[in-house]
């Protein structure tokens, strides 16, 4: 009875808990910022990301009303200085039209072998298809040195 006890509490340890410390903490560009989506989360996959191998990010996020189309700015800094910079069209990172209500912008990213490891962080910038701002948010991640060779033996 006791194991039986034992092994509801890891469960429900395992199912509340190791979401939470999944999610990235986030900052909105403007604090006073109105945004038409509010963003719940981020989750990466693999935490840390490493270099040279494929990084997941998926941001949970609602809108009150729909949305057709845009545009997803990303900028990435590394100790302060800004080393990349992509627009992405919204389509691609969600299924349009954007409903009302909950949805998720799924980003897949790989790394060069050679991206240095260290704290990086990340601005994402969402604008509909007028160039409204739906949403900008902020997070820090890093970024470890993947396991592969970087000098040929041969």
């Amino acid at each position: 009875m006791a194991i039986c006890k034992l092994k509801v509490v890891i469960f429900l340890w395992v199912c509340l808990v190791v979401p939470s410390i999944l999610a990235k903490p986030i900052k909105y560009c403007d604090k006073k910022g109105n945004y038409a989506v509010k963003v719940k989360g981020v989750e990466m996959i693999p935490d840390p990301v490493v270099s040279g191998a494929e990084a997941q990010f998926k941001i949970s996020a609602s809108t009150g009303k729909s949305i057709s189309g845009g545009k997803v700015t990303i900028r990435v800094n590394y100790l302060g200085v800004p080393i990349h910079s992509e627009d992405i069209d919204l389509c691609k990172e969600t299924s349009c039209p954007v409903a009302a209500g909950d949805f998720a912008l799924k980003h897949i990213q790989t790394l060069p072998g050679i991206t240095p490891p260290g704290s990086y962080g990340l601005q994402m910038l969402v604008k509909d298809e007028a160039g409204k701002v739906l949403t900008c948010i902020r997070f820090s991640f890093k970024i470890v040195r993947g396991g592969g060779a970087y000098v040929s033996d041969s």
